[in-house]
């Protein structure tokens, strides 16, 4: 099953990880990550911790690879996602 939502929970270090893994849904900001806008389906770009919007069109299967890995490579494990 594809990937439905993408959310970032508190904690984040902002060590980029994330970006470098799959840059087309994670966006590193001063203080946290940000889900971009471009994914998602209410086309807001925040943690999307609160909405769990879920992402636009097929990014959760096209990018279900890069998402995954990015999750794995959190040291803090804030990275968080759910399946459709």
């Amino acid at each position: 099953m594809p990937i439905a939502r993408v959310w970032i929970e508190d904690g984040c270090i902002v060590c980029n990880a994330c970006e470098t893994a799959c840059p087309e849904v994670f966006h590193v900001t001063e203080d946290t990550c940000h889900i971009r806008a471009a994914v998602r389906a209410d086309g807001k770009e925040d943690t999307n911790r609160d909405a769990r919007a879920p992402l636009a069109d097929d990014y959760g299967a096209t990018l279900e690879e890069q998402i995954i890995e990015a999750a794995e490579g959190c040291p803090v494990e804030v990275i968080k996602y759910e399946r459709a």
